[in-house]
């Protein structure tokens, strides 16, 4: 079950992350722990029966966007660890 509280804690994992500062390989390792992703994939199960409200929809969407941010921030962490 997805709750504020896990919700608040990807957000945390993703902010610890940035602010303690990263190279190009730590961007290109990161990953989300066990439960945060677990959080995520309840949200997208919601979605795909129909069960999410629009408070959870709206959710899902800032939790896309986010991973859309580090999958692009990845892709450019390969790319500069390719030029070193």
């Amino acid at each position: 079950m997805n709750t504020p509280t896990q919700t608040t804690k990807v957000y945390d994992e993703i902010i610890d992350f940035i602010a303690a500062g990263t190279t190009p390989q730590t961007v290109a390792n990161f990953q989300l722990s066990d439960s945060a992703k677990d959080c995520l994939e309840d949200l997208v199960y919601k979605h795909k029966m129909g069960e999410l409200t629009p408070e959870k929809k709206r959710e899902l969407n800032h939790f896309l966007t986010l991973e859309h941010i580090i999958t692009l921030a990845k892709a450019r962490g390969y790319k500069y660890i390719s030029a070193e």
